[in-house]
């Protein structure tokens, strides 16, 4: 399994600790750190987790700040370049919210029938999910005209936690992303356009996660809240006929 994580300025963010437990305890997890241009002294984290880490972990630097979906696109066509050897292939945002050890166990949900798998922050009385309140409400909202869009029920397709079955994420990351931000949406689209509506439902499989906590410092401006919808329009655009 290979786990993606995009990093952007994360020095006072990352913890190294939690990498560290991780990779000790599954040695068969590789780590891709996507460094999208950090200036604060990120990279040096990272290269200190690949030091004690070599066979396990790979950053990537990018030169030019190209925003976090298409630094995880980087990251995983990086993953093929390398012939790193996966049968899945997960991102996961950079402060943990989802903990590596709830990401590794989702992923052992995905097989020959759920090629993509990914978490749903749905708080229920068995687990703990703490959100910002406006970015839940605009959230849930943005899910909705999503779901209304796609015409399938999807309650969290924001959720910084997916697993691709490594052919599929061959195919839906090839092409640069629309959007810097929406770029989780323009996934399910184009599942949607290389396969069909059924095939997207009964190969997709979305799980309440047991834990996620909002660390904040979101990289996502408030003010993107007005700007997304032009972005959510020229996905449509380009999809609608799918």
């Amino acid at each position: 399994m290979v786990i993606i994580i995009p990093c952007y300025n994360e020095y006072s963010r990352l913890n190294k600790n939690d990498f560290t437990i991780f990779l000790t305890k599954n040695h068969d997890v590789k780590i891709i750190f996507s460094d999208d241009a950090s200036v604060d002294g990120t990279i040096n984290i990272l290269e200190d987790i690949q030091a004690n880490f070599k066979s396990q972990v790979y950053v990537l630097k990018l030169q030019t700040n190209l925003g976090k979906g298409e630094a995880i696109r980087k990251g995983v066509i990086y993953a093929f370049e390398q012939n790193i050897s996966f049968n899945k292939i997960a991102y996961l945002d950079a402060d943990l919210s989802v903990s590596l050890e709830e990401c590794f166990l989702l992923a052992s949900h995905l097989n020959h029938e759920k090629l993509v798998v990914f978490g749903s922050r749905i708080s229920k009385i068995d687990n703990t999910i703490i959100r910002n309140y406006f970015r839940h409400y605009s959230g849930r909202f943005l899910a909705k005209i999503i779901s209304m869009i796609l015409k399938i029920s999807i309650y969290d397709s924001q959720c910084g936690c997916k697993i691709f079955d490594t052919k599929l994420a061959r195919e839906i990351f090839q092409e640069p992303f629309i959007s810097r931000w929406l770029f989780d949406v323009e996934l399910f689209f184009r599942i949607k356009k290389l396969y069909s509506l059924k095939d997207l439902k009964e190969m997709s499989l979305e799980i309440p996660l047991s834990s996620w906590i909002d660390k904040s410092h979101s990289k996502v401006k408030l003010t993107y809240f007005f700007k997304m919808w032009q972005d959510l329009y020229l996905i449509n655009k380009k999809y609608e006929k799918y």
